[in-house]
């Protein structure tokens, strides 16, 4: 029998690890309940808060105080936009872009923030 008669070696196909998946955050400290995960876990909600906070203060200054803009400004009540009275153009209409954009931006830095914390656990676990 050659070498030609014999079967051919079996083909393998050979893979890495999977590129999409992201690896989880070891998080034994935390899940340990140790003081170093606590502290890690209320600095996280601390932000959190802070952010919140934030976000509040800036629609209570923006949205929360046009009632007083328009009560304090009398003549605005008498001004007219496309045949729309202002202050119902700008409650009825124009506000709500505004709380979309603030939606918007409170999510994508909320989302920055537990990134931010991933990787502070992650550091700390290597």
């Amino acid at each position: 029998m050659s070498a030609q008669d014999a079967d051919p070696p079996r083909r393998v196909r050979v893979t890495g690890p999977d590129r999409r998946a992201r690896p989880r955050p070891r998080t034994g400290d935390i899940d340990e309940q140790t003081s170093l995960g606590g502290v890690y876990l209320d600095s996280l909600l601390r932000e959190q808060l802070l952010l919140a906070g934030r976000v509040l203060v800036v629609l209570a200054l923006t949205v929360g105080s046009l009632p007083l803009v328009f009560h304090l400004a009398p003549g605005l009540d008498e001004t007219r936009v496309l045949g729309l009275p202002l202050v119902w153009l700008v409650l009825g209409v124009l506000v709500y872009p505004w709380l979309v954009f603030l939606g918007w931006r409170y999510v994508r830095r909320a989302e920055r923030n537990e990134r931010d914390f991933a990787e502070l656990v992650e550091e700390r676990e290597r």
